[in-house]
């Protein structure tokens, strides 16, 4: 297998041929037993590594009875390595500040940090070593030459420089592609006009972002004039949220920009953030690349790998970390997974409808379980649909409501009522179709909810308020 080795020792003048679809072609598409022989290997390598290195899976392999002497075959790996979580990681850093026991390098080989807000509680850093930061420069750039960017393009990378990963990623990746890179962050006020205007001048070939700031960014250029179609963009690549793979959504960022839509999607964790993700020629859904990251699919609950055409939660491991290494690191992510063959001729498994969502997100609504992306799905398909919702649960004494606030699109209002009761009686057959059960549909005029350069946030559940409120009321 092309410069594969551990720790990596990628060549960074190396390209392929401009004619190549892959960037290391025998890789990619050498038959899935071949590469699982090689796979196995790596993992042999990687937990000796880590268990001479790092206190943290040391520690946690003797309580599970494994030792890395053990490790003969890629179902020992699944079955006794046990996996590990966000909580987990919090622990460690928490004993041992700032980057955890699980740190395999002298903290002067740290060369990024990085890490999540801490919104929910401690936040967890990320000390990636120098090695690691070209090895994730090298995976970035082989992955977005199988999305058909080349030397030379220019890269617009509309997403938050700051802690978050993904934007650093795409930069790392498009600077060792030889690319023009265009580094125009997100956030600040004003900056989706400003978008628009330096879109509309310079016409680069691909953008990053989210795909809420794509769709919301449409909506801003038009109101300044500018026609999104126009921007000559040939490829928009996205992560940080489920829905450049859901059909609705993917759908309308293709017809509004009129370029291809890739999905990508990981864990800030395991960055590089493209370990799935789509390629020019398998644009739906995502690619598992397995020989960047292995990735399991997993039941929830026994976190044993499912066969392929099931549902279950990503497990990763990282073949190229050295700082760091994240082993077995559950996701709580729900996809599904085949093993087919592929439009592109690479050999990896697919997510054909990529990340739905994240498990603990599900909505348990009168015993159904319900997925945001779903309706996000379901809504983004009506014709007369404004950009934005919200879902919102409620109780009624002891029945649980789904209530969907939808906005219009411009002229609905204005062409009366009927038009907003066909639009209510639309949204309402859609979910019921989708979902198998009613929800209370409230059609809202354009502009009623704020947009994001970021991860939307559309699901507020006030049953909690409720059973407070009647424990007040209730001696």
């Amino acid at each position: 297998m092309e410069f594969w080795s551990f720790p990596p020792a990628y060549d960074d003048r190396y390209l392929p041929d401009a004619a190549s679809r892959y960037w290391f072609p025998r890789r990619e598409t050498m038959p899935a037993p071949e590469r699982e022989k090689a796979i196995l290997a790596r993992l042999q390598e990687l937990t000796r590594y880590a268990y001479r290195n790092a206190p943290f899976y040391r520690r946690k392999w003797d309580e599970a009875g494994f030792h890395p002497d053990k490790l003969k075959t890629l179902e020992d790996f699944e079955g006794k390595v046990p996996v590990i979580t966000k909580a987990d990681l919090r622990d460690a850093q928490t004993r041992a500040p700032m980057f955890g026991d699980y740190l395999c390098v002298a903290e002067s080989e740290i060369h990024h940090i990085h890490g999540t807000s801490g919104t929910t509680g401690r936040p967890t850093s990320f000390g990636i070593g120098r090695g690691d930061w070209r090895s994730i420069a090298n995976a970035h750039a082989r992955i977005m030459w199988g999305m058909g960017i080349r030397p030379g393009d220019t890269v617009f990378i509309a997403a938050i420089f700051s802690l978050y990963m993904g934007s650093w990623g795409t930069l790392a990746g498009s600077e060792r592609l030889h690319c023009k890179s265009f580094p125009f962050g997100a956030g600040a006020p004003g900056m989706t006009a400003r978008a628009a205007m330096w879109l509309a001048n310079f016409k680069p070939d691909a953008f990053y972002g989210t795909p809420s700031f794509a769709l919301h960014l449409a909506e801003v250029a038009r109101a300044e004039g500018f026609e999104p179609r126009d921007f000559g963009l040939k490829l928009l690549f996205f992560s940080g949220e489920p829905g450049a793979s859901v059909a609705g959504v993917r759908d309308r960022i293709r017809e509004a920009y009129n370029a291809r839509v890739i999905d990508c999607g990981s864990m800030a964790e395991m960055s590089p953030f493209m370990n799935v993700a789509g390629s020019e020629q398998s644009d739906e859904g995502m690619l598992c690349w397995q020989d960047v990251i292995y990735t399991e699919v997993c039941d929830p609950k026994t976190f044993l790998r499912v066969p392929y055409g099931q549902r279950g939660t990503p497990v990763y491991t990282h073949l190229e970390r050295t700082s760091q290494p994240m082993i077995r690191l559950l996701s709580g992510d729900l996809t599904l997974w085949v093993n087919e063959p592929n439009p592109c001729g690479r050999t990896y498994p697919r997510l054909p409808h990529g990340i739905f969502g994240r498990i603990d997100d599900v909505i348990t609504i009168r015993g159904e379980n319900v997925y945001p992306s779903e309706i996000d799905a379901a809504l983004n398909q009506l014709s007369d649909y404004g950009g934005e919702h919200r879902i919102i649960i409620t109780r009624e004494l002891a029945m649980d409501e789904l209530l969907v606030r939808v906005e219009a699109a411009p002229g609905v209002f204005e062409r009366g009522t009927h038009a907003i009761a066909g639009m209510q009686r639309e949204a309402g057959q859609r979910l019921q179709k989708v979902l198998g059960l009613r929800a209370v549909i409230e059609i809202v005029p354009p502009g009623t909810f704020p947009r994001t350069d970021f991860k939307a946030r559309r699901v507020v559940d006030d049953r909690e308020v409720f059973r407070q409120m009647r424990e007040k009321l209730v001696p």
